[in-house]
């Protein structure tokens, strides 16, 4: 371990180098325990089938990954993964035939190893029991408990007799959120749901304390609330500093954009500006505010990158429109400026910001004067620019993609038109499975394809309402 360590790397400058190692959480049993009366409280839009999820949906995005990612701890050996006798083993982070990928990183194994240290381990067990207002007894119980399952219990929410003892994390899947990688800097999150404070105390402990990271400590920015904050009125409303991953991205190496949106604040965005320009992690940040929402949620829910030219996004904000141009209620309800999105730019050392029109004018001028494309910026309208479609599908994470390379994106089958959109843009559209086949099989290699959607089912991993941008959280790509 200590020998991986000093090779261990952190850096991410921008949205589209080739992914080289990524933090992700596989479901858990947490998720097949999210109740109807409890699902939108814990952030979920419907409850989950967890073998579904599993089997038919999240493993295939995982095989995909380790194709690209750590390719000698799946090439040729498929079939046995596959096979009944293996047991999904190769998925499972407590089996011992679990993949321990250093660049395909699983949340559970990085918590189980700081659970090998006595002291760590009895600092987190208070931390979480304080949280989840368990009793003593049951702290000392869990203090005696083997690393290993500790992990479990702490993100499924359930002892080895499958006794729930407090709430499962399921968005825990959606580790974009805790926290994301700027240059060599990592920034933790601030939670907007109370759903989302144990995983959040969770990864803080990881980051700290796991070797892994011990190089990158100094790196760990933390968000702080304001100064005196307890003094405010509605503080339990307008006033809190939020932050999610979900509303932070790296689209240069000197340039962040952050969203204020459902899940994070104006505060938080104010607080993150402070902390990046005071440690000199950037020099520009822009603020994109879009309409606080549940159905946008955060920016990475409207636009993401697929080229450096080439961009996917929903129709509705790219141009300050309000609601959907088409729909009728527009010209009978008096426009309201909230529903409008606002873009403001923030440079270290410049007097005043920089305003923008449109999100397509930031996006277009971050391709061409910071990305250094000769090349017409495009844009890739989700539902194909249509209503309702593109409504529709930027529901279902139309918008929300992964570069696993330039040029080169995961996103759901489901959004039949975004994909027309796709075609009609000269990508290439093919199914997951069908890949990693011809992966194994060496018809085709993770260099040489290009300009391709692949295509990852939906059906269970849609109603939990985040994408594949949501589910990782990239720690190194190449730079362009």
């Amino acid at each position: 371990m200590n020998e991986q360590n000093k090779e261990f790397k952190v850096s991410v400058t921008t949205e589209i180098g080739r992914l080289r190692k990524l933090l992700i959480h596989s479901p858990d049993s947490g998720l097949g325990k999210v109740v109807p009366s409890k699902a939108q409280d814990w952030l979920f839009e419907d409850i989950v089938h967890l073998d579904t999820i599993r089997k038919e949906e999240y493993d295939h995005y995982l095989k995909l990954l380790m194709y690209f990612l750590d390719p000698e701890k799946i090439k040729g050996k498929l079939a046995d993964i596959d096979s009944e006798a293996a047991d999904r083993g190769f998925f499972k982070p407590d089996h011992p035939d679990f993949h321990s990928s250093l660049e395909v990183i699983e949340i559970q194994n990085l918590l189980a190893d700081i659970l090998q240290d006595a002291s760590i381990k009895k600092k987190l067990t208070a931390a979480v029991c304080a949280i989840e207002g368990c009793t003593y007894k049951l702290q000392l119980q869990m203090i005696e408990t083997d690393a290993k399952e500790l992990a479990k219990i702490f993100i499924s929410g359930s002892m080895t007799d499958d006794l729930m003892i407090f709430a499962p994390i399921p968005n825990l899947i959606f580790t974009r959120d805790v926290g994301i990688t700027i240059n060599n800097h990592i920034l933790l999150n601030k939670p907007a749901k109370k759903a989302r404070s144990r995983e959040t105390l969770l990864m803080r402990y990881i980051f700290f304390n796991h070797p892994i990271f011990s190089a990158y400590t100094g790196n760990i920015l933390e968000i702080p609330d304001a100064a005196q904050h307890f003094l405010r009125p509605g503080e339990e409303e307008e006033h809190r500093t939020t932050l999610e991953g979900g509303d932070v991205m790296m689209v240069s190496k000197s340039h962040v954009l952050i969203g204020v949106s459902e899940r994070t604040s104006p505060y938080g965005a104010n607080e993150a500006i402070k902390l990046l320009f005071d440690n000199n992690v950037v020099d520009k940040v822009t603020v994109i505010r879009i309409p606080n929402k549940r159905d946008f949620m955060h920016i990475d829910t409207v636009f993401t990158q697929v080229k450096r030219n080439v961009w996917t996004i929903l129709s509705s904000i790219s141009k300050n429109q309000i609601h959907y141009p088409d729909e009728p209620i527009n010209f009978l309800v008096a426009p309201d400026t909230k529903d409008l999105t606002e873009i403001i730019q923030f440079q270290k050392g410049v007097q005043g910001p920089i305003n923008f029109p449109s999100i397509e004018a930031l996006l277009d001028d971050i391709s061409r004067n910071e990305l250094g494309s000769a090349e017409k910026t495009e844009f890739i309208y989700s539902g194909n620019g249509a209503f309702p479609y593109d409504a529709r599908e930027q529901w279902t994470d139309s918008c929300n993609l992964l570069v696993i390379k330039e040029g080169v994106v995961l996103g759901y089958d489901r959004n039949d038109k975004t994909v027309e959109a796709f075609k009609s843009n000269g990508f290439s559209i093919v199914k997951v499975k069908d890949l990693i086949n011809d992966l194994e099989s060496g018809e085709v290699t993770t260099d040489s394809i290009s300009d391709t959607l692949i295509l990852m089912p939906s059906a269970e991993l849609s109603r939990a309402r985040g994408g594949f941008h949501c589910m990782s959280l990239p720690l190194l790509r190449d730079e362009l």
